[in-house]
């Protein structure tokens, strides 16, 4: 996807959904993770030509990302799950608590170079030297925007952008 994730800014999104749990909740049954995709993948396919088309096509890379926060967050809290809409991009935003969920701090970037990071999941992790982490297969196959970030005082934030069009690859 040539367009950034309008740096990261939820503000030039409108909210479709926000669903927030007890990280010990949340942890406490793998079940979660589908159920929550399911969740939010039904609300992702709303306003599309095939909802459940998109719905299901988009479930993949929701559940991915939900399982690797449900793999990274052991620090007691809250964990968020946002869905934002603008024109052309569906924003997924996943935020927990965790200083070093990813064992040291990401900065901003784009890219699909880099190193394995172990321990992933079908997903792929690729760390840069900058220390940016992006899950390359699934941006690839989404056209997506992916980034793992510090997000401040709260921890660690997944955000995803995809596009709105159901051109996939």
């Amino acid at each position: 996807m040539n367009q950034e994730a309008a740096s990261f800014d939820d503000h030039a999104f409108a909210p479709m959904v926000s669903l927030e749990l007890n990280v010990a909740t949340f942890k406490s049954r793998w079940q979660f993770c589908d159920r929550i995709t399911e969740y939010l993948s039904d609300i992702l396919g709303q306003g599309h030509s095939d909802p459940a088309r998109y719905s299901n096509f988009l479930s993949v890379a929701t559940n991915e990302l939900i399982e690797l926060a449900f793999r990274s967050t052991s620090e007691p809290g809250r964990i968020s799950f946002s869905l934002y809409r603008s024109a052309t991009v569906n924003r997924l935003r996943i935020v927990f608590p965790g200083e070093e969920a990813f064992g040291r701090k990401h900065t901003n970037a784009r890219s699909s170079e880099g190193q394995p990071v172990p321990g992933a999941g079908s997903g792929y992790l690729v760390m840069k030297s900058d220390g940016t982490i992006l899950l390359s297969d699934l941006a690839a196959i989404f056209r997506a925007t992916i980034r793992i970030e510090k997000d401040g005082g709260q921890g660690v934030q997944i955000i995803a952008d995809f596009p709105s069009t159901e051109d996939f690859r």
